[in-house]
């Protein structure tokens, strides 16, 4: 790791000399035009469809290009976008590499990638020294050398790369996070969440295959998808804007989910009923913070479980309980008891979600997280803004993945997190949540 940082370290020298660097994410490239802008969607599969959907409800964007590998898949977001604009997108559809003949383009501002995981860095990078804004889906990356070479092409390039993060826009994470900057929690002290979804139907096909998500479960023992859960925590944290991660330690239970799930769907003598998965049905991952945080953080697709993020936070004066929508508030809440939250969350409505809500919820797409995410990225792209989500955040939340795969490897030992501000997290200011965002001023 030390040959990249000392790499990064004389990039972002040379890039702030040249270009003006801005702390915490670059500056993006010149935009040929402040009202429009012009996306390249790589991946239209269900997730990267949804997204160009979200795309198009914003009047001022043009979809020049998709790519995608199924063709067919890449005609369906054709019809899309020629249905709502009456123009018709190019497609990339030659093969796995195509995605850079349409990074190249000079009608382009930005791309938005919604691929597999292991197709999310490779590409982004692609992008950003392209000089084109970046939005990517989550993770960002599933390899240490990965989250270097993000932070290296960002800094080295000057371009901005915003990591499209939905959860923590939802209304209750915002209003949370709001209360906790106006100091109604008081000194933060623990959290606990997790990405609890039984979604083993998402690793099989029907013709008795894996699936991209099934060969990563098949292969890989850790947190596979931290981002959902930990980028919440990590704004309620303030990681990377005054604490950072320092420690971190996961295990796993044994597999037993995804060969019962092939079992009912393929008969018992499938070869995948038969065959070995890496991946624990539950992972724990434990992680503590400079300023004396801790973080309790779960995963598990592979349980007969409901959708369940957790969300649970303590500070020194007030206690949320996601799973209950309940607040417990030293000397207002009676001893012992909670509240219902839907109080508070109206009285403390995060100003990006009091202006983007009526639209968000309109448009739909996660609660309008899709929405608001999406907004938040094209407004940095027309203003050249650093994103609110920026590369060291993106970075951050996604190094719970090869991290938690390398304790669990090693029978829970705890490692130490690196610093990927380079001790900026010291006195980087708390930010607001996008431009919309008073949070500066709250």
């Amino acid at each position: 790791m030390s040959d990249g940082i000392t790499r990064r370290k004389f990039l972002a020298a040379a890039a702030a000399t040249g270009a003006g660097l801005a702390l915490g994410g670059g500056v993006f490239a010149e935009s040929k035009s402040s009202s429009t802008v012009r996306v390249g969607v790589i991946g239209v599969g269900g997730r990267g469809t949804d997204l160009t959907g979200t795309l198009l409800s914003f009047p001022y964007v043009q979809i020049p290009a998709i790519c995608d590998i199924d063709k067919d898949a890449a005609k369906r977001a054709q019809d899309l976008v020629e249905s709502k604009t009456s123009k018709r997108p190019a497609a990339y559809t030659r093969d796995e590499t195509d995605y850079e003949n349409l990074c190249t383009r000079d009608d382009l501002d930005a791309i938005i990638i919604a691929t597999p995981w292991e197709w999310h860095a490779r590409m982004a990078i692609a992008g950003m020294r392209a000089k084109k804004c970046v939005g990517s889906e989550v993770p960002a990356c599933m390899t240490m050398q990965e989250c270097r070479d993000l932070i290296a092409t960002a800094e080295e390039t000057g371009t901005a790369y915003m990591m499209l993060e939905n959860v923590t826009y939802y209304q209750n994470v915002l209003a949370v996070t709001r209360m906790i900057r106006e100091g109604v929690f008081g000194e933060m002290l623990h959290a606990e969440a997790g990405y609890q979804h039984d979604c083993r139907f998402l690793a099989f096909l029907d013709n008795g295959t894996l699936t991209w998500r099934g060969r990563h479960m098949a292969e890989k023992n850790g947190n596979l998808y931290p981002t959902h859960p930990i980028g919440p925590v990590a704004r309620w944290l303030n990681i990377n804007r005054g604490d950072r991660f320092v420690r971190l330690t996961s295990m796993s239970t044994k597999s037993r989910g995804l060969r019962n799930y092939a079992s009912q769907k393929f008969g018992p003598d499938h070869l995948l009923a038969k065959r070995k998965y890496a991946l624990g049905d539950t992972n724990t991952t434990l992680l503590e913070t400079a300023n004396g945080s801790t973080v309790t953080l779960y995963f598990d697709l592979c349980t007969p479980r409901p959708y369940d993020l957790i969300f649970r936070v303590q500070g020194t004066k007030a206690t949320y309980e996601g799973n209950h929508d309940a607040i417990h508030l030293a000397g207002t809440t009676p001893e012992g008891e909670w509240e219902k939250f839907g109080t508070y969350q109206e009285k403390y409505e995060h100003p990006i979600w009091r202006d983007l809500s009526a639209e968000a919820v309109k448009t739909g797409g996660h609660g309008g997280g899709d929405y608001i995410e999406i907004h938040e990225f094209l407004d940095a792209v027309r203003n050249r803004t650093r994103p609110p989500i920026d590369v060291y955040d993106a970075v951050t939340w996604s190094a719970i993945v090869p991290l938690s795969i390398e304790s669990v490897a090693k029978h829970g030992q705890v490692l130490d997190f690196p610093d990927f501000t380079e001790g900026k997290w010291k006195t980087n200011p708390v930010e607001p949540i996008g431009k919309t965002s008073l949070m500066g001023r709250l």
